[in-house]
């Protein structure tokens, strides 16, 4: 099994999809602070300052889908199983792991770029400074909904298979539906995985859900999809 686990890891760490989607996560954060911390006029409450340090779940959602996507595009999942000699679901559930583990380090590198960034900026606006606390509460949510979010899509990758509808379905879903259901419904689009991962990275400010809550949530949902692909990763031919 750790071998199995060690060669997953190996495929996901020397892709050159992996280094892309590094580079525009470390690029959105140091983005986004830029523009919160200096370029959104008053920023003088905690809540504002918090989003200056804000990542982007969906980014590695997408390259957590693309990924386990590709293995049945590039026709390798198959292979893998018979060499591994373990049961599809078994080798599926250990890819998502290596998965979640390559997102821990992608998370953590864009955590550190968007603390970098965002304190330097932040010093000497009006309003309360951010207490270490306070920073290492938006750091810690940060990492969970990163992580989440690429295990969620390594699950839906190995669901849909196929690595342009997947894309283009989840932006849709991302950047249309939900900001209209959180128009129209914010209470119910909060318990979405969209609308919880958004308040786990501080993008939402006005919400019936904590953090913490927030985080359950979107848990429930990743672990669920987890388990609808195993499932159908034993039924499903692999060809």
């Amino acid at each position: 099994m750790i071998g199995l686990l060690r060669g997953e890891l190996l495929k996901s760490v020397t892709t050159r999809a992996v280094w892309g989607f590094a580079a525009g996560g470390t690029a959105f954060a140091a983005l986004n602070a830029v523009l919160v911390a200096v370029a959104s006029g008053t920023i003088d409450e905690v809540a504002e300052k918090k989003e200056a340090m804000a990542g982007f779940p969906v980014l590695l959602l997408l390259w957590g889908l693309v990924g386990a996507a590709g293995e049945y595009r590039h026709r390798t999942a198959a292979p893998t199983a018979l060499v591994a000699r373990r049961g599809r679901g078994t080798v599926l559930a250990v890819r998502i792991a290596a998965y979640a583990l390559t997102g821990l380090g992608l998370a953590l590198l864009v955590n550190a770029v968007a603390v970098g960034v965002a304190l330097p900026l932040l010093a000497g606006r009006p309003g309360p400074d951010l207490t270490s606390g306070q920073v290492a509460e938006v750091v810690a949510g940060n990492v969970a909904a990163l992580v989440l979010a690429t295990v969620l899509g390594a699950a839906l990758g190995a669901l849909i298979r196929g690595p342009v509808v997947g894309a283009v379905v989840l932006l849709i879903l991302a950047l249309v539906v939900q900001p209209l259901v959180s128009g129209a419904w914010e209470r119910e689009a909060n318990l979405s995985p969209f609308g919880a991962v958004d308040i786990m990275t501080g993008g939402s400010h006005n919400t019936t859900l904590t953090v913490a809550q927030a985080g359950a949530v979107f848990a429930v949902w990743t672990m669920l999809a987890v388990l609808v692909a195993v499932v159908c990763e034993r039924r499903r031919d692999l060809a």
